[in-house]
């Protein structure tokens, strides 16, 4: 090793140990800046709101084609329905995670009752409550209520309870891309209030959801009931007019004498097979829309006590005494450096 090498070292260890010295000097003053550091955390956390998270998973199960209806499917498809065809893939499993934070979805289960700390009342009311939104609102403001008919003011609190919780509270996502299975989470400083909304927010989608899937198979099932009263209708009346000329007619021997006899008669009949065929057509679509009407199953629901997200006392002070730590003592080399410099 060279002269030069080894004054180098020489110096690094010395800058090393006159470091080292400084430190030592002012470890005082370093354990007063953790010390403050620490409590200054604690407090700061002792003063903030618990965040109760409320998690729920479900999935949504695809209607599958059933082995034992697959005989009805050729003779539904004769008149024209689509029993078991490909289901509607509008509402995928990513729009049906958007949905969850949709204005609709969230609003209406805002707007749905439940009993929380005590008291039955909105969701809505409940949660404006709980984050005491409404403290510096006029008086008119503070007597809205969301029990009577909704308004432009309604409809601006409503919106800005909606951005509040989708952004700071509501969260959807899929942990797993190899399973289906969704996981809602929503956070509130109320754990009641955070398990129940997080039900009532999957109860609104699911009905929002099955819905959409079976508006079609309705839509259909209703105008066969409809036609169907419709022919019910003029068929009694028919039957009735077929009955009154059949006993004028009872006497009457010459076909001509019984013509419109005959014609009733015919009518009856043709009258009766089109209820019989739009009742046959009524119970298949009945059979669609089983078919066709999805499943939202819940896996886990939660329950309580939930947990606290707050981060506790004992990990923000181990965190505040390294971060402390840390800052005196590059703080104090920074210093010491600088100074040494000047000189």
């Amino acid at each position: 090793m060279s002269n030069n090498q080894e004054i180098d070292l020489r110096d690094i260890f010395l800058t090393i140990k006159e470091l080292k010295d400084e430190i030592l000097i002012n470890k005082f003053r370093v354990l007063i800046f953790i010390f403050l550091c620490i409590s200054a955390s604690v407090f700061l956390i002792s003063i903030q709101d618990s965040k109760f998270k409320a998690e729920l998973s479900f999935v949504v199960e695809d209607t599958q084609k059933s082995p034992s209806l697959s005989s009805m499917s050729g003779l539904a498809s004769t008149f024209g329905f689509d029993m078991f065809g490909s289901s509607n893939s509008t509402f995928s499993q990513k729009n049906i995670m958007e949905l969850l934070k949709t204005r609709g979805v969230v609003s209406k289960a805002l707007l749905q009752s439940a009993i929380v700390s005590g008291k039955d009342d909105l969701f809505i009311h409940h949660y404006i409550s709980i984050y005491d939104l409404n403290s510096d609102w006029d008086k008119n403001l503070k007597r809205l209520s969301f029990n009577n008919d909704l308004d432009l003011m309604h409809d601006s609190i409503m919106t800005m309870v909606w951005v509040r919780i989708i952004e700071d509270e509501l969260s959807v996502e899929i942990r797993n891309d190899k399973t289906d299975i969704i996981y809602l989470s929503f956070i509130c400083s109320n754990e009641k209030f955070a398990k129940l909304f997080s039900e009532s927010l999957i109860t609104e989608m699911s009905r929002m959801y099955v819905l959409y899937q079976t508006k079609q198979s309705t839509n259909t099932i209703d105008f066969l009931q409809n036609r169907a009263d419709s022919v019910f209708l003029v068929l009694e009346t028919a039957e009735e007019e077929y009955a009154r000329v059949k006993d004028i007619n009872q006497r009457i021997i010459k076909a001509s004498g019984r013509l419109k006899e005959l014609q009733l008669m015919r009518n009856v009949e043709v009258l009766n097979t089109m209820y019989l065929e739009l009742v046959k057509n009524i119970e298949m679509s009945k059979l669609t829309l089983l078919n066709k009407t999805p499943i939202i199953q819940v896996i886990d629901k939660p329950i309580l006590p939930l947990e606290d997200t707050k981060i506790s006392v004992l990990l923000i002070s181990i965190i505040s005494f390294f971060l402390a730590l840390f800052i005196s003592v590059f703080y104090i080399i920074i210093r010491k450096l600088v100074n040494d410099s000047l000189k």
